[in-house]
């Protein structure tokens, strides 16, 4: 009986599979920083779909003049944006209404972090993504790394200027694809550079702080992990409903060194923790050399405890 109930489908995974197909489904081009061409490969995917007969709309676009990107824009049914009047002034926003009115297969919306004009029916864009999915429309949205809620502490770290405009790492979480549009540092800083991103002037500023190589290096990395992180839970609802045993061997493993510091507890904890969010098999070594002849009793014991840990945390030694 103990083997037929574990190789049954999770109900759980099932009725996450089943919630997704009654809604749209959400495509998300992530980019570590502006200007890697995340809204042209939306844009260039989205022309390919009408190609194929599907019927594709643009809600709303931000091709900040660019012309390459304003180009791909021709032959796509763009449905016009609401005008709100905000203290004497006239802002666009996408018309949320209008879209499911129209009832498209798939939508464009560009900048998911974007923050509504005062009056709008959501505060947040990313919220009218949701009102799209969950009327079974399909979304193809742009967002950069540093707009993740979470993230938001690390990228400041990392670029010193704080990010005001995120989006909650549910809403990553619950994107059916992420393709990450990713570029060199040299080849950004070089659009940069010809003004493909910034006019010169806020070119010439961004490239002294926010767009250095190491920065945007790091931005790179972040993009990179927290995509693996979603396509690890992916895989894993997968395996899941279909009564997949597992890991599989594309997982991650985790590997401690200890020895006898005080920080050996903590140290295999934190790498617990690791394994857990990563879901990888992990576990811990010590490497005895000829300095262990000169470990103190005290110093011996502090291993083996620490080594114990490991055993109960379920990690192998």
């Amino acid at each position: 009986m103990t083997e037929e109930r574990d190789n049954r489908p999770s109900p759980d995974a099932l009725l996450r599979q089943a919630a997704r197909e009654e809604r749209g489904r959400l495509k998300i081009f992530l980019g570590a920083a502006p200007g890697v061409g995340k809204t042209f490969e939306m844009l260039q995917t989205a022309q390919a779909k009408r190609r194929e007969g599907i019927d594709i709309v643009v809600g709303v676009v931000e091709t900040h003049g660019r012309r390459e990107t304003e180009a791909l824009v021709a032959g796509l049914e763009v449905v016009p944006r609401r005008q709100i009047d905000y203290k004497d002034r006239l802002l666009d926003e996408m018309d949320l209404d209008a879209i499911l009115a129209r009832r498209p297969k798939i939508v464009l919306v560009d900048e998911l972090a974007h923050t509504n004009a005062p009056g709008s029916r959501h505060a947040k864009r990313y919220l009218d993504v949701e009102e799209l999915l969950a009327a079974g429309i399909d979304v193809y949205s742009t967002l950069n790394i540093q707009h993740v809620e979470s993230l938001n502490d690390v990228v400041a770290k990392i670029t010193r200027v704080r990010v005001r405009e995120t989006v909650p790492d549910s809403i990553v979480d619950r994107a059916d694809d992420i393709e990450v549009i990713d570029i060199t540092p040299d080849d950004l800083i070089q659009r940069l550079q010809q003004g493909k991103v910034y006019v010169p002037r806020t070119a010439e500023r961004a490239i002294r702080h926010y767009f250095s190589p190491g920065n945007l290096t790091a931005l790179r990395e972040l993009a990179l992990r927290r995509t693996a992180e979603r396509v690890d839970e992916q895989l894993l609802t997968h395996m899941q409903a279909n009564a997949i045993s597992g890991p599989w061997a594309a997982g991650e493993r985790l590997l401690v060194c200890v020895n006898e510091d005080a920080t050996g507890a903590a140290l295999v904890r934190y790498a617990r923790r690791q394994a857990e969010r990563l879901r990888a098999r992990w576990g811990a070594i010590h490497v005895e050399t000829s300095r262990a002849l000169r470990l103190t009793e005290a110093e011996r014991d502090r291993i083996a405890d620490t080594l114990r840990l490991v055993e109960r945390l379920g990690g192998r030694r």
